[in-house]
């Protein structure tokens, strides 16, 4: 399996096959990050990739795998990502 492409990679090659500068695709994924972040409140979405949303989760009862003991988990918001199905259907079937 390849390694993952690094920030650097990715820059180099969107710019390559876009013919604009480094420069500006970094500025471009930077604008692109601080916009996502401050509207996942109220969900992000960008099309054909995916949806970034903040969820709130319930207290719940769990356990400590090392002790067996039930502990209680307090409620708390997290960042969900859920992939959209344009990606889902291209990625997957390039899958050999």
């Amino acid at each position: 399996m390849a390694k993952a492409l690094t920030k650097s990679q990715v820059i180099a090659a969107l710019a390559e096959k876009t013919e604009l500068p480094k420069k500006t695709v970094k500025l471009f994924f930077d604008e692109l990050n601080e916009l996502a972040y401050q509207e996942a409140p109220n969900t992000f979405t960008l099309p054909g990739f995916g949806k970034l949303a903040l969820v709130d989760r319930k207290a719940r009862m769990g356990r400590n795998p090392a002790t067996g003991e039930s502990i209680q988990i307090p409620a708390k918001t997290v960042v969900k990502f859920k992939i959209a199905k344009a990606c889902k259907d291209a990625v997957l079937a390039k899958k050999p």
